[in-house]
């Protein structure tokens, strides 16, 4: 499928444009119905998106829109320009101002030539040169069927957000019949369209229904993105040649298909579109928060993945755990890619070059080693028994059927970077010869984490904050009566944390001397009210050699 690579930013300033705009007295009538979103901050201005709702689209005619950038909420715009949401975008705008200043929270909104104006959004600029402190979110797999995104009116409510770091599954494309629809029954979150998403059209329709909620709409109104995908964004478990959730028998091509989830995002997500020259699955890209913070988000689905090594129908039975493992095992499987893995390692080496004391990762999948419960071992026979009786029929089949892989030395998810060791001990390799300990972000997996990285000579290379979903449920959800977080805890040395049910996000807080990480659970899902509490806390030295997580 051929994709069109032009940028949709907005022209910039107030000059000769803005006349071109006020003359165009037969703009059809539209609506912003999908709010306002920023993303990709820089020191003098950020992606400004929204959607232009045309009253008949079938007409596919541009809509000319101004957009207004201010240093204070209602105040008088210090840059503004014109931008058209055009058919070919699916009405989507993108804009970047750039006269703006370092380190700085503005206000920002969009009208049409009738006077419709959108909401109004707030982002902040990136900083330059002696930085305090910064303050990031960071949040993952928000399904819409599986809950309410009470995580995201929690963030969105907070005084101090200087970026929310998201970490991919934006959207899910399963239909109204497919994963979390039985929560969806029962809470009145019926995805649309119903049908699994598989076309360009389909995208856009999904994309275009979760920026209706208006808890996500808060969010992106609250702060600048800075988004990567995983692999729900285009299909279950996708690796560079193809994903477990697509059929080409029924669905036709991967490539098609991936590429119309692909310009789908960068149409609906306020991310920069692609580098020209780059494929588009390079989505890898770094930030700089003055001194204090380099940021990095890496690609570990489309750019390189190499397939899964995975087990017949999802459960390991006796006959292929020695092939899962060989499998495994194999040293040239991929995650980023060797271009991608000596980026990570240039970024990372003039970070620590500069002087800058954090270097951040925001990286999709868990990245520490997790090894799967011996529930035996652990509680005895009996207790054992129990537990599995009291899970689901679903539940307790797969647990069953998981124990004697655990026991052969399987991983617990062998989508995360347990699947690929070797392809880890390179990344491992990088840090070291960059001289960075990084802070490692992941998501995807529906659950909390605190993990101290080691290589496999057990030498401390890292700390990896792991965030929950923001609703997507968890291997924990569907054994409620399963302490399965600890259980995960005590059969991995690494693991310092984890909470396999509560949903919600990080916080994270950088200063020159200590990195804090708050880990967020909201009360509840499966109704919009809740409370938000701390369910841990955890915190890493500056500076210090050999990093370790400290409790509170």
């Amino acid at each position: 499928m051929k994709i069109n690579r032009r940028s949709a930013l907005g022209m910039f300033g107030s000059g000769a444009i803005l006349p071109a705009f006020a003359a165009e007295a037969a703009a059809p009538k539209a609506a912003f119905l999908h709010g306002v979103a920023s993303g990709d901050p820089t020191t003098s201005g950020a992606i400004l998106w929204t959607r232009v709702t045309p009253d008949d689209a079938g007409t596919g005619a541009s809509i000319p829109v101004r957009w207004h950038v201010a240093a204070s909420e209602g105040g008088t715009p210090v840059e503004s320009g014109a931008a058209d949401a055009r058919g070919a975008r699916d009405f989507t705008v993108k804009v970047e101002p750039a006269t703006l200043q370092a380190g700085t929270d503005y206000w920002y909104w969009f009208e049409l030539a009738d006077g419709t104006r959108s909401p109004t959004g707030r982002f902040r600029t990136l900083p330059r040169g002696a930085t305090a402190d910064v303050v990031f979110a960071v949040v993952t797999c928000q399904l819409y069927p599986g809950g309410f995104f009470n995580a995201y009116d929690a963030l969105a409510r907070r005084d101090r957000l200087d970026a929310v770091i998201h970490l991919g599954d934006y959207i899910y494309e399963y239909g109204a019949d497919g994963y979390g629809a039985a929560i969806g029954r029962k809470i009145g979150r019926i995805v649309e369209p119903a049908h699994e998403v598989v076309t360009l059209a389909d995208y856009r329709a999904r994309h275009a229904f979760y920026k209706r909620d208006p808890m996500l709409q808060a969010a992106h109104a609250r702060a600048a993105f800075i988004c990567v995908w995983d692999d729900h964004e285009t299909a279950n478990d996708s690796w560079i040649g193809g994903a477990e959730n697509h059929q080409p028998a029924t669905e036709g091509d991967w490539g098609k298909r991936k590429a119309a989830a692909m310009q789908a995002y960068f149409e609906w997500l306020p991310i920069r579109d692609p580098r020209p020259g780059q494929p588009w699955e390079a989505i890898n890209r770094s930030f700089a928060f003055g001194d204090l913070a380099t940021l990095l988000m890496v690609e570990t689905r489309l750019l390189a993945r190499s397939h899964q090594a995975e087990h017949k129908d999802g459960v390991p039975a006796a006959e292929d755990i020695a092939a899962v493992l060989a499998e495994r095992n194999r040293p040239d499987r991929e995650m980023l890619g060797e271009p991608q893995r000596a980026w990570v390692e240039r970024e990372l080496a003039g970070s620590v070059k500069a002087g800058t004391p954090w270097q951040v990762i925001g990286n999709q999948v868990n990245m520490g080693r997790i090894n799967g419960p011996d529930l035996d071992k652990q509680f005895g026979p009996d207790k054992a028994a129990a537990m599995l009786a009291a899970m689901s029929p679903r539940a307790r089949r797969r647990a069953e059927a998981a124990q004697a892989g655990y026991r052969a030395g399987v991983p617990f998810n062998l989508d995360a970077w347990d699947g690929y060791p070797a392809a880890r001990e390179r990344l491992y390799a990088s840090f070291r010869r960059a001289g960075s300990e990084p802070l490692v972000l992941a998501g995807d997996s529906h659950a909390f984490w605190a993990t101290n990285l080691a290589d496999d000579a057990g030498t401390a290379v890292a700390v990896e904050f792991g965030t929950s979903s923001i609703t997507s449920p968890s291997i924990g959800d569907e054994m409620p009566a399963v302490p399965l977080g600890e259980m995960l805890r005590e059969a991995s040395p690494e693991v310092v944390f984890c909470d396999q049910r509560a949903k919600g996000y990080v916080l994270l807080t950088l200063t020159p001397a200590q990195a804090v990480a708050d880990y967020l659970a909201v009360s509840t899902v499966l109704e919009p009210r809740y409370t938000e509490s701390r369910l841990a806390r955890f915190t890493v030295a500056a500076g210090a050699k050999g990093r370790k997580l400290a409790a509170g």
